[in-house]
């Protein structure tokens, strides 16, 4: 009697034994299909890649707002070659194996996870959606309510400036220092504040993109930014460089600023009023007309404190 509830307890052990084993083969076989499909995939392109990589000025012409833009590929051919991740240019990129390492805007790159949901949608052949995805007709007027926050204007910085302005550029380090990969690299400038929240005229940003400063940005231009995309920078700019939920950034005072351009008052650049004091240093006899650069701080009203004014 004993012998056989051994064997019975030794019989159930197996199967059970057994179910956990198919039970864990077939949660291994579902992941990996969840992995195939375009679906899981979609939200990495649309969260860390859509913001430059769509419409007229996508870098290199490569749009990744749906797959059918994806497969169609760069100015230097596919990027996803269907059953094959390793040779992929789009995950060499993602991996750091080509440079520059995308998304352009890191550190932080995808993580290992997101990684292996790209690479295991590649190698089961790159399989699409059920149907086309169709792009919407028309898009909200992001001027509409009056309020602009930084991801209705994060589109401009991605694909207009951030080729050359973040580490991960074309350059060795960003030009004079400046990132505009991110809301706060943005606000914290430079080797100077390029852009004072409520203070667009003022802003460095505003000037080169208006070709009041040299050299007129975007430094690949012509084409220059659309009017529309400046209007739309100015305006976000004016109401405060809001962040995503709205906040107005913070006045950078005491913060350093360089104006080159032409005295249009006799105390104004261009139209950005600046107030002197006692000790503001004016090297030669400028005036209105003349070209100038000056040098200034930051007021706890977003306004200029000249400390220099020199003909230029």
């Amino acid at each position: 009697m004993a012998l056989q509830i051994k064997r019975a307890k030794m019989g159930i052990c197996v199967v059970a034994s057994n179910a956990i084993g198919w039970a864990m083969v077939l949660i291994g076989l579902g992941s990996a299909a969840q992995a195939e499909t375009w679906d899981v995939v979609l939200p990495i392109f649309e969260e860390r890649c859509v913001a430059c990589h769509s419409g007229e000025f996508a870098p290199l012409a490569l749009r990744l707002e749906t797959y059918e833009f994806l497969m169609s590929g760069s100015e230097n051919g596919a990027v996803v070659l269907p059953s094959d991740a390793a040779g992929s240019p789009l995950i060499a990129r993602v991996e750091g194996r080509a440079e520059p390492r995308m998304p352009l805007d890191g550190p932080p790159f995808l993580d290992e996870a997101q990684i292996a949901l790209l690479r295991g949608w590649v190698d089961a052949g790159a399989p699409g959606p059920s149907k086309p995805t169709e792009l919407p007709l028309a898009t909200e007027d992001p001027l509409a309510d009056g309020i602009v926050t930084y991801p209705e204007v994060r589109r401009i910085f991605g694909q207009r400036c951030i080729e050359c302005h973040s580490d991960n550029g074309k350059y060795e380090t960003p030009p004079e220092a400046l990132r505009l990969d991110t809301l706060a690299d943005i606000l914290r400038g430079g080797d100077r504040i390029a852009v004072i929240p409520g203070n667009p005229v003022a802003s460095e940003v505003m000037r080169r993109v208006r070709g009041l400063s040299d050299p007129r940005m975007p430094l690949d231009g012509p084409p220059w930014l659309e009017e529309t995309d400046i209007a739309l920078l100015e305006a976000w700019i004016e109401g405060g460089a809001r962040d995503a939920e709205g906040t107005p950034a913070p006045i950078p005072v005491g913060g350093r600023v360089r104006l080159r351009g032409t005295l249009s008052a006799p105390n104004a650049v261009d139209g950005a009023v600046f107030a002197t004091h006692a000790g503001t240093e004016i090297r030669d006899a400028v005036q209105q007309g003349d070209r100038v650069e000056l040098r200034a701080r930051i007021a706890a009203d977003g306004t200029l404190v000249a400390e220099r004014l020199r003909a230029r």
